[in-house]
């Protein structure tokens, strides 16, 4: 079952864990109606992320405005995501070394988590080439990683 995948990909949509559930459901619904549409059922997962994409916008669109003005900003807790978004703006940065070919396999490999057959698939190239250039890819973020460490 590819719910485990549809998940992740809902928490990477969505920051609350519930949030990410309910979207994956709603989107499971939505497509039910339009299932028997899809003639290349091997695209369904991409189908199934681009309708957790429009549902997240739908309801992004449709918030209330329960932000309220404060006369002063209430006191924040520990840890406050600062060294999560510099590592994340980081890798972003990372990965301006890899050519576009090279960012895409990784992409898909490591962060949408698909296999190799699937990366291929999603690619139109063999599983032979996303080996060879994941293997590449890897060196050249390896290489640049270690530059940086050295650097810093």
């Amino acid at each position: 079952m590819r719910r485990p995948a549809l998940l992740r990909t809902a928490r990477r949509l969505v920051p609350d864990p519930t949030d990410a559930e309910d979207l994956v459901q709603a989107a499971l619904l939505r497509s039910h109606t339009h299932w028997d549409g899809i003639t290349d059922k091997s695209l369904a997962d991409g189908y199934l992320r681009r309708v957790m994409i429009n549902v997240r916008t739908e309801w992004w669109r449709a918030r209330k405005a329960d932000e309220v003005p404060m006369e002063r900003l209430p006191e924040l807790s520990g840890e406050d995501g600062t060294g999560q978004f510099l590592d994340r703006a980081e890798l972003l940065d990372v990965l301006k070394v890899l050519n576009t070919k090279q960012r895409h396999v990784v992409v898909l490999r490591y962060w949408a988590e698909l296999s190799t057959e699937e990366t291929a698939g999603a690619l139109g190239i063999s599983p032979g080439t996303v080996k060879s250039t994941l293997h590449r890819a890897l060196l050249l973020l390896r290489r640049e990683l270690t530059g940086r460490a050295t650097a810093a």
